[in-house]
């Protein structure tokens, strides 16, 4: 079968560690069980008296295990950023990209966090906005955010990410922004090849994201309505934000932990590197649907594919880009997230990342809608 089979280029398929060999499993595995004790610390320290992330972090001067885990972030979107430009630096749209996806993490989502505190501030993440930061539009937090920060979070969430995503599709966030994304395309990058391209992922994620989308617009506005009225309803407030297994500590626990945690970068090694980007991710959901309305599309040089299928084998979203190729057909999928891999890969430069309004051309010629649902 590897002989057989569409290898892409380099050595991505003769590399165990990279695959599903046992080496790649145990990666996985060990991934796993690093983000169980980190989310559930806590309890381990209860049932064994040992709390490992806390005792390291306070022994290297940071204030908790969740310093620790955004010190250790940084460090692996450093290294899997070393690792992806050797192999695919010659690319000016991947240094770019890969040095904002770097520089944000560092700045915004470790640096200002870990700083301002020490100035009497609270700990900040401007990187991230809602849905993908759940709580960032729940009335209770907005009221205890300072007011800069509350108008950029609702500004960004509601105003910015949308215009930003008509004219530059959700690229600008998720593979340029996103912390999610940033690992993704960093440290995840050795794996990018393992994502399912078949149609049963794709209905599988069409249904999944979308429940949780449903999940999070719904609980968020639940708890809004809990804040208006949950003081004479307790009743109401217990099952929408005040219980253990209210429906906020659900969504936290199953979503946030789960979802974007265990199984989004725990499973790298077995089924790529955005299994939470592509599958669960609400933010992505939103910015998907205003994509495909937008000026964002892949064009397709017509009459130059030749079927290598390098675009679809490195599309870390699970896109079977050469079937639109061998088409010549330009397209634009709610999925996509810019990464530009399959152009970067395409031998004869069949595709090319485009922002433009103007689709009339391939409309005439592949006699297609502007917008392929």
């Amino acid at each position: 079968m590897d002989q057989q089979g569409q290898n892409g280029l380099l050595s991505t398929y003769r590399e165990g560690w990279r695959n599903r060999s046992a080496a790649g499993v145990a990666i996985s595995v060990s991934l796993v069980l690093f983000y169980v004790v980190l989310y559930w610390e806590p309890q381990l320290a209860q049932w064994s008296g040992v709390s490992p992330l806390e005792a390291l972090s306070q022994s290297m001067g940071l204030r908790n295990r969740w310093y620790l885990y955004g010190l250790l972030y940084s460090i692996a979107m450093v290294a899997g950023a070393i690792y992806y430009l050797r192999r695919h630096g010659n690319s000016r749209y991947n240094r770019f990209r890969i040095t904002v996806n770097v520089a944000v993490q560092i700045v915004l989502a470790f640096s200002l966090p870990f700083i301002m505190p020490l100035f009497g501030g609270q700990e900040l993440y401007l990187s991230y906005f809602w849905p993908l930061k759940f709580e960032y539009l729940l009335p209770e937090t907005l009221a205890d955010l300072p007011l800069y920060f509350a108008v950029y979070t609702v500004v960004g969430s509601l105003v910015a990410a949308p215009v930003l995503t008509i004219l530059y599709g959700k690229r600008w966030y998720c593979s340029w922004v996103c912390g999610c994304g940033g690992l993704a395309n960093t440290f995840g990058d050795p794996w990018r090849h393992l994502t399912s391209k078949s149609t049963k992922s794709w209905r599988f994620e069409q249904v999944s994201i979308h429940v949780v989308l449903f999940l999070a617009v719904a609980i968020t506005l639940l708890i809004g309505l809990d804040w208006l009225i949950g003081k004479d309803h307790p009743t109401f407030h217990g099952i929408v934000s005040g219980g253990d297994w209210s429906l906020k500590r659900f969504y936290g626990f199953a979503v946030g932990s789960i979802l974007a945690g265990v199984v989004g970068t725990g499973l790298y090694p077995l089924f790529g590197p955005r299994v939470w980007c592509r599958n669960f991710c609400p933010m992505a959901a939103i910015l998907g649907w205003i994509q495909k309305l937008g000026r964002y599309r892949i064009k397709v040089k017509p009459g130059m594919c030749i079927s290598c299928g390098n675009c679809s084998t490195y599309c870390e979203m699970g896109i079977d880009v050469r079937s639109y190729a061998q088409a010549d057909q330009s397209f634009t999928r709610a999925s996509c997230v810019g990464c530009g891999m399959c152009a970067h890969m395409c031998p004869r430069g069949v595709l090319k990342l485009e922002n433009a309004w103007d689709r009339s051309a391939d409309k005439d010629r592949q006699r297609l809608s502007v917008v392929d649902f």
